[in-house]
């Protein structure tokens, strides 16, 4: 029967399943986060959400790296299975199988090269908010206790890179990263022009960051005095770490600095008086918004291969 000679090749393709059903239930062997001993909520550190992308990255590659060869290889072990079961030998269907396999090795070289691509934007952007992260604490004074920052605070719909509490208000604090390009004699261009509605990069311009930071300080404002009961002086402030800003007209309510010097910045900068009972309420709403989005969230599943995750 002429079926057979094309069914019974498989047999040979069971240990290249096997294997792949292996690859696939290892991805996610791998867990970074941490929970605490205490009451079970996940220990967020600066840069936390880059670093569950990161371990998703990993793991996208991971997968990529094991199945590929696994997947390449299936066209060919098929074909020399027919090869051993068939009547007559069809050249052109062994040309078919080879071309397959060479589509097959270009297609996840292609996956490879894009993950890498991935994974190095997501370090840029890590290292940043590591970078901003570190700045940041220096607010806090134990002897006081006038300073507080919280580190990917959840919104309905995104996550705050940072928020300080200080005595004169509240600062919603988004991290950016962008490669800085060369001239042709190999200089960096690290300058950037702040415009009313767009960042002026050399060679290229955006509007994305402005508006997600001036976005994030509204729902900041409109969330802390619908729980407060009270308005409280809030403003975004873009951090671009290693990029020299000028100003050329910065939007209402929002503050675009490179990150250096960022604690004293923020010192000192005016934005209201926050009481002693409004600051408490402040802080303590924080810390209940972490530990509702930690309870309602949990484990966040791994993202399949492919999913389109922007660049910080």
């Amino acid at each position: 029967m002429a079926w057979l000679e094309y069914l019974l090749p498989l047999i040979f393709l069971f240990p290249l399943g096997a294997m792949a059903i292996i690859v696939i239930a290892l991805r996610n062997l791998h867990d970074a986060r941490v929970r605490s001993p205490f009451n079970a909520r996940q220990l967020r550190e600066p840069g936390q959400a880059l670093r569950d992308r990161l371990d998703r990255a990993f793991a996208t590659l991971f997968l990529n790296g094991a199945l590929g060869p696994i997947v390449t290889l299936a066209p060919l072990v098929y074909g020399m299975g027919r090869m051993l079961f068939a009547s007559r030998q069809n050249w052109l269907e062994w040309a078919l199988y080879g071309a397959l396999s060479t589509v097959l090795v270009l297609v996840y070289c292609f996956r490879l090269i894009r993950d890498f691509q991935h994974i190095r934007r997501i370090k840029l952007g890590l290292a940043c908010e590591l970078a901003v992260g570190q700045e940041l604490e220096r607010l806090v004074r134990p002897e006081a206790h006038p300073y507080f920052v919280f580190h990917d605070v959840p919104t309905d719909s995104d996550i705050i890179n940072h928020v300080a509490v200080t005595p004169h208000g509240v600062f919603a604090v988004e991290t950016r990263a962008r490669t800085r390009p060369f001239t042709a004699d190999g200089r960096e261009i690290d300058l950037v022009t702040v415009e009313p509605e767009r960042l002026r990069f050399p060679g290229w311009s955006e509007h994305r960051p402005l508006a997600k930071t001036l976005r994030a300080s509204r729902w900041l404002a409109a969330w802390l005095e619908q729980r407060c009961g009270e308005p409280v002086p809030v403003m975004g402030v873009l951090a671009l770490p290693g990029w020299d800003i000028t100003c050329a007209g910065t939007p209402k309510g929002l503050m675009v600095v490179s990150g250096d010097s960022l604690c004293e910045q923020l010192d000192e900068r005016r934005l209201g008086v926050l009481d002693d009972g409004l600051h408490d309420k402040v802080i303590a709403a924080l810390i209940e918004r972490a530990a509702e989005q930690d309870r309602h969230t949990g484990p966040e599943p791994s993202q399949p291969p492919g999913h389109p995750l922007s660049p910080p």
